[in-house]
Order: structure tokens, then sequence, then C-alpha cells
């Protein structure tokens, strides 16, 4: 009796905390509505086909150049192993600060104003979550990579978009910042030379948007990773500007530039308050960026212009050919200032984003990324990356016209 009636009120316990468990999600409800990636989600899709062209991935179909990989199998054999300092290799930083001057104008204390990170992305969230409380809000432009957003609800911040338009090349507007802005903006997030358009921003650009966050007092969060790949005269960085140095935090890094995506490696430098709470989190998260990619790092930035610059003279040679190869198709084509990526507008067809890219793999075996995944202001157009070989571009660019023919688009 004793044994049955135990084993009754065991039943009993199990039950209760089976509902207490339901009743209670298991997946944080600010996670659970996040979107998946729309660029992940299509390639799903291309990855069950083969003998598929694309022009999907914003990834350098360069090797790094041998003087990166060479360093790094000399640390390797060196034993170079170990952690580095929470903030980075000092000699790195170093660099980092030396080159950013030379490059970009502006002046950090690599001891206090510089912090080395896995990637941008990583880097981007430090900053979120070292800034914003939750409520605070950031204004970001659209079309735009795809975890700007993302980013800053996980650090339940409210992302908010800002629309930009093929009309003004998709740079960002000073009245459309003004229309968004409130008393709970704290932050202002930028990215050009921009993924998904390749648009970029004049000088005067970037002093008409400095003025309007110093007016407001904004942080600003430039993410520069395409900077290296600008093809019109290059401006120095917005931190650069008055009153910005102390408001900014500049975030560059090396997988663009020098080819080494797999190296997860990249840099902020901006005022040291705000470096320093982005190292504290750092420093319990990630606790160092790994030591094999700093010193690959390192030599890049010191002994590798000249393989930088003729990677950059490809693409630009590459984008030439693309932005004239959609424009003679009569799907219109803004030339872009920088990063390797094209935005073609499709509306022409009369189809979707997701519609054009759907059937245009399916049909003739090409991959492109729809505009939509880039946000509501992305519709009507599609990414294509020209970080790939000069013959797969012209391949694709006949598959293309084909296409539009086979739907009487042209």
């Amino acid at each position: 009796m004793n044994v049955s009636r135990s084993q009754c009120n065991r039943k009993n316990v199990e039950k209760k905390l089976s509902s207490a468990a339901q009743a209670r999600p298991r997946v944080a409800p600010h996670i659970a509505v996040l979107p998946k990636s729309g660029i992940r989600d299509f390639f799903d899709l291309v990855n069950t086909m083969e003998g598929v062209i694309s022009l999907g991935i914003g990834e350098p179909d360069f090797v790094a150049p041998w003087k990166i990989r060479e360093a790094t199998i000399y640390s390797l054999q060196r034993g170079y192993t170990h952690y580095t300092s929470n903030l980075g290799d000092l000699k790195l930083r170093q660099a980092i600060c030396k080159y950013f001057q030379k490059r970009f104008g502006g002046k950090y204390n690599p001891n206090t104003e510089c912090i080395v990170t896995v990637g941008v992305s990583e880097g981007l969230d430090i900053a979120a979550r070292a800034v914003l409380s939750p409520g605070d809000e950031v204004l970001y432009h659209e079309p735009c990579y795809v975890s700007y957003a993302p980013t800053v609800s996980m650090a339940h911040g409210v992302p908010v978009p800002v629309l930009t338009s093929a009309k003004h090349d998709f740079v960002v507007q000073v009245k459309d910042l003004e229309k968004a802005v409130t008393p709970k903006t704290k932050v202002l997030m930028l990215n050009y030379p921009n993924n998904p358009t390749g648009a970029g921003m004049t000088w005067e650009d970037k002093k008409k948007v400095a003025e309007f966050a110093i007016k407001h007092d904004l942080l600003v969060f430039s993410d520069e990773i395409y900077d290296e790949l600008a093809y019109a005269e290059r401006s120095p960085s917005i931190a650069t500007l008055p009153g910005m140095h102390d408001r900014t935090i500049v975030f560059n890094g090396f997988s663009k530039a020098f080819a080494m995506t797999g190296f997860r490696i990249a840099y902020a430098v901006g005022p040291h308050d705000l470096i320093d709470a982005m190292m504290k989190i750092h420093q319990y998260s990630m606790l160092c960026a790994p030591g094999l990619s700093q010193y690959a790092a390192t030599e890049a930035l010191n002994n590798c212009d000249e393989e930088r610059e003729a990677m950059r003279e490809e693409y630009e040679q590459r984008r030439n050919v693309i932005v004239k190869g959609f424009n003679d198709m009569g799907l219109k084509c803004f030339m872009p200032r920088g990063a390797f990526y094209v935005f073609p507008c499709i509306q022409s067809t009369g189809m979707t984003s997701m519609e054009f890219a759907t059937k245009l793999l399916e049909e003739e075996h090409v991959a492109l990324i729809p505009g939509s995944a880039f946000g509501t202001s992305g519709e009507g157009f599609v990414r294509c990356s020209y970080a790939t070989a000069m013959d797969e571009i012209q391949e694709a660019l006949v598959h293309i016209r084909a296409f539009l023919k086979r739907h009487k688009c042209i």
C-alpha cells in the first residue's frame, strides 16, 4: 500500500512538472521570434542541385595570399598556440592602429582603443550588448546585411529600419533618418560600402550623417569591412569628422580585403569607455580571437599591400563587366562604389525577387539572392556577388539573358 501511494505521488509530481515546463517556454521569446537568414534558406535549395553557377556567396574566390598562409604555418611551427590578451595580441593592435591611421585617417591608442574580435559579427554583437538597454532604439538602413536587426534584438534593443532607394543609389538620406529618430534612439548603424547593394558614401554624405548624429547625440556603429574594396575615390572614415571620434565605433577586418574569411579575425576601434565595455563581454564569452589568426592578420597588415590591391583591381574589372551585362539586357543596375556586389532591378520582369531567383536557379542553374532577404526595400532587386571568376560571371550572364528571353522579358 505504501509503495503504491509513493508511486502515485511521484506520478502526480512528474505530471505537475511536465505541465509547468509546457507552460514556460524552453526558448527565450526574443530568440524564438527571430527569423532565420533568408540567404541560408535559399542556399538550402541551391545545395540540392549540381552544376550551379553561384553569384550568391559573399566570399572572395581568391585564396589568402601565400605570405599570410606561410606566416600561419610558421606560427604553428613555433608553437604560438596559446591565449592572447583579451584585447588581442599587442603587436597586432599596434599594426591595426598604424594601418588604420595610414589608410582611413583615424588615430587610436592600441592599448585602450582597439579590440580584436572573431569577425565583425562578433564585434557588432558585443558592441550592441555593451551599450543597449532594453527598449533602446537603433537606426539602420535597408537593404542591409541580414544580421543587423537580429543583433540589435538579441541585445534587447529595438531595430528601426530606414529605407533607402535606387533613386539615391541606396545611400541613406538624412531626411529619412530625421523621420525615424525618437527620444529612445541611441545608435545609428552604418555599412558603407554596402552589402548587398555596393553603395558607397561620399565625403559630403558622411558630413551630413555626422551632423545628424551629433544633433541627436547618437552613438555610431560604422561597419567598414568593405572599405578596402572601394573603387571610387575613398573618403576617410566617418569617425575622423569633427565631433565623431568620441561617439563612433569603427568595425573592420580581414575577411574581404585579404581573402581571410576562414580565419574569422576582425577588429573594432573606438573610444576607450566603449572598447572597455566591449572587452568585458568579449573576455567572458570569447576570451580572445584565435592566436594563429592574429599572427596571420599581423602579416597581412605589414606585408600584403600589393596582394590586397591586386585583388581589388580584379574585382573592379569584374564589376564593370557584370554591371554592363545587366544594363545591356534591360535590368537596370547602378555602378557600385565598393564591395563585390551588384543589385540589379528585376521589376520589369513582373516577378517577385524570390520568384525570379527560384526560377532562374531551376531553369538555368544560376544562383543569386532575392533582394527581399535584405529587408522589405530589397524587393524588386536581386543581389549578385562578383567574387567569382570572370569566366563564370560571363557564363552566368549568358544564362540570365536566355532566361529573360524565355520569359519574354527582353
